[in-house]
């Protein structure tokens, strides 16, 4: 009767150390918030089986790292929008000790140097409809990066093919996303290479959710050794086929299970392994490859993922039979940095530079397009031409108007001429007017007083009447008429 019990005391504490070694014990100090997304079920295109397998394990991994999980599968648009937002709004009231994990089964697109993540109600007829129906995975980026947290970590399982036959011009794979040129503390990872696409796997799991459930439970690995590990996994089951790519700019340390120290970088916003930066050269790999066996020296390659590490590994091993597959990696990768230069210049030299090299990419199309957007746009005016005396003829013609600049040429390099119009009209002679001068005030009001005639005389005594009449009036008119003579008026 002591050996059954014996038994279960040994069980339970087998259990129970496997319990603690399991257990994250940095989560302790942080708060962990996890969205799993899982597209399968599209409706313009076949289903994707895996996509609904990985996020199911992958919540379940997460689960068991302390992170508080939230799984959303077969979102449409508007859906997968509010997922993101109702997530932003969990991760925000969590604190700035917050490590916030967003992982996406599905397809993904790149249109116009752009990522997409593809809701499962997408059926476009043209590439102009991708922004409209498709959801942005820099919208995703943006709207965490802004909140206040310790940690945020992007893992897409969404660089399959491109299966939407009205896309035939997009660009295979997703563009490069540089986790530095934004907010710092995020990492990002793909299940492939930038520019090149995954497979979907014979499994159960895609290959990348199939390394990831295996490796990330590894206790006490930094999230930089766990992704290297996954990539060489992967590398190693498609036969070098599908690489998973990172770029990181994590400020703190970070384990799946284990401790996490939480200590930050001596330099804001740089990755404590240096992920994908090409900070060794090519001399440097030189010597680190050196006499080496050739798998060891490919294993080593595929760890680092970066281009002076592959270009290294191609000229020292030309006879080996992973250098083709290796050379095809790096002219990807070459030809997807050149992309990423391009479409964040975003102007017309930078494409041009595109295709001056790359004129037969797949991307090529897209080039042309984008650099005839920009040959059209209208260029704003340098600061130094800003300054340059404008002519007269420019000025507003009344404090309402406000004249329009003129149109820059296509070469941005070369400045505008700005012609003078020339009035040749002789200009009029100034007429000084001399001041009127001063008029005397009008005399004062004069009153007329008019008096009347006196009465005619009798008739008897109209013949002296006349007589005096005629006498009196020489020089005016005679004044026995009734009425007053013109002469006859006195002034007062």
């Amino acid at each position: 009767m002591r050996r059954p019990t014996f038994s279960n005391l040994l069980l339970a504490s087998g259990l129970l150390a496997l319990t603690q070694l399991m257990t994250p014990t940095g989560a302790a100090a942080e708060t962990r918030l996890a969205l799993v997304i899982g597209q399968s079920a599209y409706r313009a295109v076949p289903e994707l089986p895996n996509a609904a397998n990985d996020a199911k394990g992958m919540t379940e991994l997460l689960g068991n790292a302390g992170f508080t999980v939230t799984t959303a599968a077969n979102l449409a648009q508007n859906e997968m929008r509010a997922a993101i937002s109702d997530f932003a709004g969990k991760v925000g009231a969590s604190g700035a000790d917050t490590v916030a994990l967003v992982f996406y089964a599905g397809h993904g697109l790149q249109i116009d140097g752009e990522n997409y993540l593809v809701p499962v109600d997408l059926d476009p007829k043209r590439e102009a409809d991708i922004p409209l129906q498709g959801v942005r995975l820099n919208d995703l980026l943006n709207t965490l990066g802004a909140l206040p947290t310790r940690a945020r970590i992007f893992m897409l399982d969404a660089c399959r093919n491109n299966p939407f036959p009205a896309l035939s011009g997009a660009g295979h794979g997703l563009a490069i996303v540089d986790t530095k040129a934004g907010a710092p503390g995020s990492f990002i990872s793909y299940s492939t290479s930038p520019g090149a696409e995954a497979e979907d796997g014979n499994g159960t799991d895609s290959p990348y959710t199939a390394a990831a459930l295996t490796i990330a439970k590894q206790p006490n690995l930094p999230i930089e050794e766990v992704f290297k590990r996954i990539r060489v996994a992967v590398a190693q089951s498609t036969d070098g086929r599908q690489i998973p790519w990172e770029s990181s700019s994590l400020t703190t340390d970070f384990r799946f299970f284990g401790e996490s120290s939480g200590q930050t970088s001596s330099l804001p916003g740089a990755d404590s392994m240096a992920l994908a930066s090409g900070t060794r050269s090519l001399e440097d790999w030189r010597k680190e490859l050196q006499g080496k066996p050739a798998p060891v020296a490919y294993e080593l390659v595929i760890t680092e993922d970066t281009v002076p590490a592959y270009q290294a590994y191609i000229e020292l091993y030309a006879q080996d039979a992973r250098t083709p597959r290796l050379r095809t990696v790096l002219e990807r990768r070459r030809q997807m940095l050149a992309w990423e230069r391009a479409t964040a210049i975003n102007t017309r030299a930078s494409f041009e530079a595109y295709l001056q090299n790359w004129d037969n990419s797949d991307l090529a199309a897209t080039a042309r397009r984008l650099l005839l957007r920009v040959q059209n746009r209208n260029y704003a005016l340098p600061v130094a031409a800003a300054a340059t005396p404008v002519a007269v003829a420019m000025a507003p013609t009344c404090p309402c108007s406000t004249p329009s600049p003129p149109a820059t040429p296509v070469n941005p390099g070369v400045a505008p001429v700005i012609k003078k119009r020339v009035d040749k009209t002789p200009p009029k002679r100034k007429v000084v007017e001399t001041p009127p001068k001063p008029r005397r005030p009008p005399p004062p009001d004069e009153v007329v007083v008019y008096e009347r005639a006196p009465p005619p005389p009798p008739p008897a005594a109209v013949g002296v009447g006349i007589g005096i009449g005629i006498g009196m009036g020489r020089g005016g008119y005679g004044g026995g008429y009734g009425g007053p003579a013109r002469g006859d008026y006195r002034r007062y």
